[in-house]
Parts: C-alpha cells; structure tokens; sequence
C-alpha cells in the first residue's frame, strides 16, 4: 500500500492503496464517485473515461500510481452547480442516450474532443469517438449533441467576446 494524492474535479483526495490499483476502482470504491461506469475492464469500450489533464483517458487501464499530481476529470466534475456542461445538457436535449450506461464515458470523449476541435465535422466527431461503444445504437444522436454542444459553445464565447 502507498499513500497516493490525487486532484479530481479540483479537489484533492488521499487514498491507501496499491499503486496498480486502476483508477477506475479506486473512483468508484474508494472515493465513490461512480460516474464512471466499469465495462469491458480493458480500454475497449470507453464507459469509464475521464479526462486527465484535458485529455480523455480510460481510467479501467490507468494505474492509479501514474496520475498522482495530474489533474483529473470526473463525470462528476463538468457541471457547474446547477449548470450542466454544455456536452450534457445537449445529450439531454437530443436524447443521446437509452439505457446511458455509457453516456458518462461519451461525454467525457466529447469534452476532450471539443477542447482540441470546437467545430468538428460529422466525420471528425465519428472518428473521434470510434473508442466509445454504445450497445444501443444511439451514434447518430451523439454526434447530434456533440454538434449542439459545439455550437453552444461558440456562440457562449462568441457572446462573451462581444460584451467586452
């Protein structure tokens, strides 16, 4: 055991644990903070992602040891207050989701994506977000949302820009 700090959604944490432990686990059974959905154990399918500084990452293959330091993005983290994070308000508007098991995980991605591209292409989100398995099939509503939560975000900034 080692004693590990972390940084997720701007708020420090300690935990005891083995530094191979996943970071995934150690989210959801020692922190509880479960946004974070565990699915094929093996960075396949994208349902437990999280940004790490900025970055989506699969936190089921991320050793908890290796992001000590690093800042760290929850599901948990994107909202502000009551506020829901442009990326999940339009997943809510659209309907992006059915069952939503892998909706935290999608969001996470779109976040990333949108950081890098604020004005992705239809093709750019798809091949983007190709990590991301959704079961229900529900693709051509996220790249739905993805667009929307583009477009809410440069038309946010774009207002912010002018009343300066």
């Amino acid at each position: 055991m080692s004693t590990i700090h972390l940084a997720i959604n701007a708020k420090p944490y300690t935990v005891d644990v083995d530094p191979q432990t996943s970071l995934l686990m150690v989210l959801r059974e020692h922190l509880d903070l479960t946004g974070s959905k565990y699915g094929c154990g093996e960075g396949q399918c994208g349902a437990c992602t999280v940004l790490i500084d900025g970055k989506a990452q699969r936190s089921c293959i991320t050793r908890v040891g290796s992001v000590s330091g690093k800042k760290i993005t929850t599901i948990e983290g994107l909202a502000n207050g009551d506020r829901l994070h442009p990326v999940q308000q339009a997943f809510l508007d659209v309907g992006a989701m059915q069952c939503a098991y892998c909706t935290s995980g999608m969001i996470m991605s779109a976040v990333a994506l949108l950081q890098k591209n604020p004005n992705p292409q239809p093709n750019e989100i798809v091949e983007f977000m190709d990590g991301n398995i959704c079961r229900c099939g529900t693709y051509p509503r996220i790249v739905s949302a993805i667009q929307k939560a583009a477009k809410a975000t440069r038309e946010t900034a774009a207002a912010k820009g002018a009343s300066r």
